[in-house]
């Protein structure tokens, strides 16, 4: 590391010290314990650059944005009904003892899925609606079988007495509370450009990831396959780095993200399955081009199964492995710790004020910033980089304790979101709360 001194301290060195200069000597060594504490800085961030560009070399087969499948794939469009649904078991693998199927109501027009059971609607012995199916005595679930795939994916007849398509899900959260895989659910307008940057995001940091066109086709779902369980906890916090790392590239993302993954929890609650997630490739909808596969023009890869095939999937090791770096940087959410949670798992990794240190932004700021003062505080960001607003939208966010205490409890975590954020991002400007202020003046 190489220690600078100004031209004026060398001079005054050369010609010995005073008690005149005593002052400027100690301003001129603040300044170099500074720029030593920016070198240190820039060491720790050179060294993580230097990580990740070691797993992108070693994830260089699954780079997203080739067009092409690399290497001949075992299964493709021609292969046999038994080798599809066995790659599409692999990969889509949840709990395999139940599964949930979509409902339609035609007169209400509503619909929504619930555990396929060989007792729904039967007189006398279902409960439906007044008793849930998880406390049901008289379950009857139907376990996922081959068949049960290929009716999904050729298209049959919909659950009883609802009509409609056969549509199939899965319960990613096994009883264990593993997964094999991680899904991030994008439905806003902006869902397309959403999904992409986390793909970017994904690429970057050597995590292989898909994207599929939802059933609407007004969505997305962005998928990463595990090799082998990962715990629920582990997946999800791999989940939230990649969505903390594209937030500082892209912060129209927003904190709800966090709250779209599936499973949507770390563990599974008292008499429930975890949420749900419809399975691909269905076929009514392949057919309108949704629930398939595509690229980064949107468009779907002419053989689904070919592309599915050649997903690499990621180690739970290595999973933990970029967990571990990005909780060490605190760019797991990025955001406080609520002060009630002191059953953080790992509390020694925390700063007494909750919140994680923040690095560079790294890109130059313009002279001048407009504040205004209203009924909040309104930010000009035309000229701040994204990492600013970013940062600015944090200032403002932290931690449901709610949601930490329902997930500690084993209860259902729906409608308590992870993160809740009192910023509001405006086309031109970010408002921030007024007791935010002596926050962004430090």
């Amino acid at each position: 590391m190489k220690t600078w001194l100004s031209g004026d301290v060398s001079k005054r060195l050369a010609r010995g010290g005073d008690a005149e200069t005593a002052h400027e000597f100690e301003l001129e060594i603040e300044q170099v314990r500074a720029r030593l504490a920016a070198n240190e800085a820039e060491r720790k961030e050179l060294e993580a650059a230097l990580r990740d560009l070691v797993s992108r070399c070693s994830a260089a087969a699954a780079d997203y944005s080739s067009p092409t499948i690399a290497d001949a794939p075992r299964v493709m469009a021609a292969s046999s009904a038994a080798e599809k649904i066995a790659l599409f078991r692999r990969l889509f693998a949840g709990r395999a003892d139940v599964f949930p199927v979509r409902w339609e109501n035609r007169k209400t027009a509503k619909s929504g899925y619930a555990p396929a059971c060989a007792n729904e609607w039967v007189k006398g012995i279902c409960g439906k609606p007044q008793v849930k199916c998880g406390e049901c005595p008289h379950q009857a679930f139907i376990p996922v079988t081959d068949d049960v795939i290929e009716k999904h994916l050729r298209g049959g007849e919909g659950a009883r007495g609802s009509g409609g398509d056969f549509v199939a899900g899965v319960y990613p959260l096994l009883p264990d509370e593993t997964c094999w895989f991680l899904a991030a659910d994008f439905d806003e307008e902006s869902w397309a450009a959403d999904a992409l940057a986390v793909l970017e995001t994904c690429q970057a940091k050597g995590v292989p990831a898909a994207l599929e066109r939802s059933r609407s086709g007004n969505g997305g779902h962005v998928w990463i396959f595990f090799s082998e369980p990962v715990s629920a906890r582990t997946a999800r916090q791999l989940g939230a780095a990649m969505l903390t790392e594209t937030m500082e590239r892209r912060p129209e993302i927003g904190f709800a993200s966090y709250d779209r993954f599936f499973p949507s929890q770390d563990t599974m609650s008292v008499g429930g399955f975890g949420n749900l997630i419809a399975l691909p490739l269905q076929r009514r909808a392949r057919e309108l081009g949704n629930s398939v596969f595509i690229d980064r023009d949107l468009r779907p890869y002419d053989d689904q199964w070919a592309f599915l095939a050649a997903r690499p999937r990621l180690s739970a090791k290595a999973a933990a492995e970029i967990v571990d770096d990005a909780e060490t940087r605190g760019r797991i959410l990025g955001v406080r710790m609520p002060v009630e949670d002191e059953d953080a798992d790992e509390p020694w990794r925390m700063t007494p004020s909750r919140r994680p240190k923040v690095g560079p932004v790294g890109s130059p700021l313009s002279g001048k910033i407009t504040i205004v003062v209203a009924d909040q505080l309104y930010i000009d960001r035309t000229d701040l980089p994204p990492t600013m607003t970013t940062r600015l939208i944090r200032l403002a966010a932290f931690q449901n304790p709610e949601f930490y205490r329902a997930q500690s409890m084993r209860f259902p975590t729906f409608g308590k979101p992870r993160i809740i954020s009192c910023a509001e991002l405006h086309p031109h400007h970010v408002a921030l709360p007024g007791d935010v202020s002596m926050k962004l003046l430090n």
